[in-house]
């Protein structure tokens, strides 16, 4: 595998693959991670029991070895894929649905991409750091056992880019966060709110990019996810995403999850220096979740222009009016 640079778009692609390894037939290497013994890279609670474990992913996209000097081929630049890329195991039950998890064990797996995040961060060879969820087939999960992906790149992400040009140019205009104004307007109008808890809002964005798009965000201004503000509870977080996920279980059968935080401080290199002057005032970290309903769309993320034929303002009726309930557990028999 390797990093290859697109001179026009300056997004960068990771292309090839090695030869696929796989556990066997029918059995989850997820399941096995949790029997053979390995020491995880993290463990929560810390004591006691682990609810939530962190291992570096069988087949990762990238790995920690390796140098960060470009290549030139012509004008094209290529790159090793250096980084990181971690799997967060959500249970140790393989076929508990995330959705559907109690308030404690969403926030253990938040608590886990946080100190994952944080600890990424550390290496300065690593531009960005994002954690993420792919729910479903249509969605690219490999496995059915519930879990999460850490991955630590060299470059920064396209959409991150263009979101931290946005928001500089906002500050620069306004001296005010540009994610900060969008939720308060979305808190005054109402009509694209679904849920709140807490310091957190959900709500489907003015220009959602297909059907029920939805973003949850903290009131408190911070640009960090991995650096907690004090006073912040990921337990009201945790409960704001379950009910979430429990309404779009219910109009989709898969999604993208990513948590959008701002690239790593210690990264002074390159293009990412203009940003750090006003980064921790004119950006805010933020939860994308993009569900993937067969049949309503025209385009998705891969195309430059969208087509959304589902008003958000509609979205978020039709998803406020959900039934959020976790599941009563049936008694067995005695």
């Amino acid at each position: 595998m390797e990093l290859r640079k697109d001179p026009i778009t300056r997004s960068w692609v990771t292309a090839g693959y090695d030869e696929p390894v796989t556990a066997a037939p029918d059995v989850c290497p997820l399941c096995l991670s949790d029997e053979n013994g390995a020491q995880p890279l993290l463990a929560l609670p810390p004591s006691g029991p682990a609810q939530v474990r962190v291992i570096s992913h069988p087949r990762p996209l990238y790995r920690i070895e390796g140098k960060t000097e470009r290549v030139a081929t012509g004008v094209y630049d290529r790159m090793t894929p250096v980084g990181a890329h971690e799997i967060i195991i959500e249970s140790g039950d393989h076929s508990q649905s995330f959705a559907h998890m109690s308030d404690e064990q969403i926030e253990r797996v938040l608590d886990a991409c946080a100190i994952r995040m944080a600890d990424l961060k550390r290496d300065t060879r690593f531009k960005y750091v994002s954690a993420f969820r792919n729910e479903g087939m249509a969605a690219g999960q490999e496995w059915p056992h519930p879990y999460s992906q850490v991955v630590a790149t060299v470059f920064v992400p396209r959409r991150i880019l263009y979101e931290l040009r946005a928001a500089r140019e906002w500050y620069a205009d306004h001296e005010r966060c540009v994610f900060c104004d969008i939720l308060r307007q979305e808190e005054k109008s109402g009509k694209r709110v679904v849920d709140s808890q807490g310091d957190y809002v959900v709500f489907c964005p003015y220009a959602s990019r297909l059907p029920y798009e939805t973003w949850i965000m903290g009131r408190a201004h911070n640009h960090q996810y991995e650096a907690a503000r004090s006073g912040a509870n990921r337990g009201n977080l945790a409960g704001v995403l379950g009910r979430t996920l429990r309404r779009l279980e219910q109009v989709c059968q898969a999604y993208h999850l990513v948590i959008h935080t701002a690239p790593n401080s210690l990264q002074k290199k390159s293009s990412l220096r203009e940003y750090w002057k006003t980064i921790a005032a004119d950006y805010h970290w933020h939860i994308e979740i993009l569900p993937i309903v067969p049949g309503r769309t025209k385009s998705y993320s891969l195309k430059e222009t969208y087509f959304n034929d589902l008003l958000p303002e509609i979205a978020a009726e039709q998803l406020r009016q959900l039934n959020t309930q976790l599941p009563v557990p049936s008694n067995p028999r005695s």
